[in-house]
């Protein structure tokens, strides 16, 4: 099978051309990116038997990703995951954000901002070499956009490898310190969008500890092991055999929506997690630089109509967000995501899909 590279208009946001580009490498797998906030609105995996089905969580039409979507598919930034009280101090000055976020009534910024990276329109441009066929999208973040200070230069490269592997280069740079913490939003179902819940699916982590949250899903500063509660997945488990456990981080989560703090630090491209769909016989690997990654089982999806003209129930799609961890810009012993001028921010975030 030949690869290909195509385009097709996506509508308009502020009179700005919108594109959808599909991808489709040398197995037929496709991915369709959407250069509206970097959006996966598709992605076409075979499963053990070659059918294909779209794994991602998403919609049809622009309207419907601006009018309402629970960051499906897109990337996220400056700032992704939430900072405390939409606050930080950066070399004795401090910065406030939007709080257009309010887990237990306590205001936090998050994903960053009211117009975060899922909001604004990237420049893409096709390139294909022998691993495969992608995008390199660029977006120059202004300095005071959302309140972060310093231009932000970002390229991201999009690639759909031969191997199947969905791969999300990130690069960046500034003129001023200011946070980094850029992820894919990605809403995975592998056994098809739209194809009832994800809580069978079994989830390993390559993750000790998590970080452990207060009512506001702010973490503690705590470095909590998993050992001996629902959070360890160091062993296999499908996703629901412990959501409903009683236990107060689960509560504040509504189940699942916690930072895992992985067990390699060294910024290496290591496997981060496998999840595996039993009916399909899907398998995605996450591999990352990170050293974290958010593992959020879709608590919140509220019925929104899907692709399939399906409603999106709660825990009908998984999220793994590799990143560094939540509030670091408030928690000086995270890892920093502090960029300053004459450094560039470089990450590496790959899904790989297989079956057994």
């Amino acid at each position: 099978m030949t690869t290909s590279i195509t385009s097709t208009p996506f509508g308009s946001v502020d009179e700005t051309p919108v594109t959808l580009y599909t991808l489709t490498n040398a197995n037929g797998m496709a991915v369709r990116i959407s250069t509206y906030g970097v959006i996966v609105t598709s992605l076409e995996v075979p499963d053990r038997d070659g059918a294909l089905a779209d794994v991602a969580l998403g919609y049809n039409t622009l309207d419907q990703y601006i009018a309402e979507s629970p960051y499906f598919g897109a990337v996220v930034g400056r700032f992704g995951n939430r900072i405390a009280h939409g606050a930080f101090t950066l070399d004795d000055e401090t910065y406030t954000l939007a709080t257009n976020n309010t887990p237990g009534d306590i205001p936090c910024a998050l994903h960053g901002g009211n117009k975060g990276f899922d909001k604004v329109v990237w420049s893409a441009t096709p390139t294909e070499d022998d691993e495969g066929v992608g995008l390199v999208m660029h977006y120059l973040s202004r300095d005071g956009e959302e309140g972060f200070p310093g231009n932000l230069d970002v390229t991201l490269v999009c690639t759909l490898t031969h191997r199947n592997e969905l791969r999300f280069d990130y690069e960046a740079t500034t003129d001023r310190a200011t946070p980094v913490n850029l992820t894919h939003h990605g809403y995975f179902n592998l056994e098809g969008e739209g194809r009832g819940d994800i809580l069978d699916h079994r989830l390993t982590l390559d993750a000790d500890h998590i970080t452990p949250v207060n009512p506001g899903m702010i973490p503690t500063g705590a470095i909590m092991p998993v050992a001996g509660t629902p959070f360890d997945f160091t062993t296999p488990h499908p996703i629901g055999a412990r959501i409903g456990v009683d236990d107060e981080q689960l509560k504040r989560g509504d189940g699942y929506d916690h930072n895992y703090v992985l067990s390699r630090q060294s910024g290496a491209l290591v496997r981060c997690a496998t999840v595996h769909a039993p009916l399909s016989g899907r398998v995605m690997e996450v591999l990352t630089t990170e050293p974290g990654v958010q593992f959020y089982a879709g608590n919140q999806l509220e019925g929104s109509l899907g692709k399939s003209g399906v409603a999106y129930g709660p825990r009908t799609g998984f999220c793994l967000e590799t990143q560094h961890y939540p509030d670091s810009p408030n928690q000086p012993h995270f890892p920093s995501t502090i960029l300053r001028p004459g450094d560039e921010y470089r990450t590496t975030t790959v899904y790989r899909f297989g079956v057994e």
